[in-house]
């Protein structure tokens, strides 16, 4: 190579590239804007099929926990097959899963059973993929020239954009055509989704896949998963975030495949209350993410989060327990939105703050499972609690539940340590 040539090739390398963080944006809010669609349309297709609380309970049990063993085993053979044919490959399965229940619906030929394996095979290959573009943010902000906290609130903001999309539009078009072609559409999204990560991050370095480890082993798996569990078993700001997350997470599932399906079908108006009430909660969260993205790193993180997190949990189970009307709801739904788009943010920042680039797909694959580990007893416990004890009682159980949880970093000193990692990543 010529002296200019190399003189060239520096250069391409220090000036800003943006199209590879934009392209992963879309896809995330595009297959994201899938998940939305798929989040309704599934409770929503079981409740109408079985009219039972407990098998839509138990439908999302079958997809929470793949999901939470994929989290936790998916980080080393993210790194092995490379983050783009991870994130690639997961949007392909999941469409093509959820694809199969409207179709073998009108064939004749859908059976509970296999509702519930097409949606284990959903929640198998969504965490990778979810993951994969996840832990790809941080080098492609860099590559753009993006601060991270500004990158993770943009990845956050999306995600959640996409979620008002996709849930308005889903209780709409569950309205106009029936659950079957939104799951249709869901699909789509998918295979939309995973030909924009094909084409818009193939040339960069950080989604291949890692070349500079042993040959692959069972051996060498093991090793790697055991890496990322030690070092977040070492990290006690780390072991918090999981054990708050996890309890809930496990809760906002009830709440999302029962709960709230089953309030609106039985006390409001229907898939389009439903679809509209998810759309708020969405709407709250991305503006949370935008007004984070602004302010968030004049605010102090403890603080922050500590309200952000009273907010955003039981006052939305408590007021559907006591309040009447779609208002009401749809106002508390709105603020909670809000302090969850801030409480992500916070918590991604912070977590690649901590965790090093080689080990971000282990350490948040370990996390993520950590995360969703109680998340499909939650579905399932709501769905038994509803048909046996009445929807009022689940929602107070739960409402008190999450107010408990919600105390925690107000309680324990750990979490204060969270306003000094942003200097620590800074010193290093």
């Amino acid at each position: 190579m010529t002296v200019a040539a190399r003189s060239r090739a520096d250069e391409d390398r220090t000036v800003p590239d943006r199209r590879p963080l934009g392209a992963l944006l879309t896809a995330n809010l595009v297959s994201i804007t899938g998940n939305a669609l798929a989040g309704i349309g599934v409770p929503w297709f079981v409740l109408q099929t079985t009219g039972s609380a407990s098998r839509a309970g138990l439908v999302a049990f079958c997809q929470m926990l793949p999901l939470a063993v994929s989290a936790l085993a998916g980080g080393p053979v993210i790194d092995r097959i490379g983050r783009l044919r991870a994130s690639v490959l997961s949007d392909v399965v999941c469409g093509t899963a959820v694809g199969l229940v409207p179709v073998l619906q009108w064939a004749g030929a859908l059976r509970f059973w296999q509702l519930c394996v097409l949606m284990a095979l959903n929640g198998l290959f969504q965490a990778p993929g979810e993951t994969a573009r996840q832990v790809l943010t941080p080098d492609l902000a860099d590559r753009a020239g993006v601060p991270l906290a500004r990158a993770m609130s943009l990845y956050t903001g999306a995600s959640r954009g996409a979620r008002l999309v996709g849930a308005t539009a889903a209780g709409v078009l569950i309205a106009l055509f029936g659950a079957g072609p939104v799951l249709l559409l869901d699909t789509a999204t998918f295979g939309v989704s995973a030909l924009l990560v094909a084409l818009g991050v193939r040339h960069v370095p950080a989604a291949a896949p890692r070349r500079d480890g042993p040959p692959a082993s069972l051996r060498g798996y093991r090793d790697d998963l055991r890496e990322g569990l030690v070092f977040l078993l070492r990290r006690r700001l780390l072991l918090a975030f999981t054990a708050v997350l996890m309890v809930t997470n496990g809760l906002d599932q009830g709440w999302r495949s029962v709960l709230l399906p089953v309030h609106a079908g039985r006390d409001l108006g229907g898939s389009v209350d439903l679809g509209l009430l998810a759309g708020l909660f969405a709407a709250g969260a991305l503006g949370g993410s935008l007004l984070h993205a602004v302010l968030g790193p004049r605010l102090p993180r403890w603080s922050l989060y500590a309200g952000c997190l009273l907010v955003s949990g039981s006052p939305r189970m408590l007021v559907a327990a006591f309040a009447p009307g779609l208002l009401p709801l749809g106002v508390t739904l709105a603020v909670a939105g809000v302090a969850s788009g801030i409480l992500n943010t916070i918590v991604s920042t912070v977590l690649y703050e901590l965790v090093p680039d080689a080990l971000r797909s282990r350490v948040t694959g370990v996390l993520a499972a950590g995360v969703l580990l109680a998340t499909p007893v939650g579905g399932l416990a709501c769905g038994y609690l509803v048909d046996r004890a009445g929807l009022t009682a689940a929602l107070v159980l739960l409402g008190g539940t999450y107010l408990l949880i919600t105390l925690c970093p107000l309680v324990f000193p750990v979490w204060r340590r969270m306003d000094s990692t942003g200097d620590a990543a800074a010193r290093s």
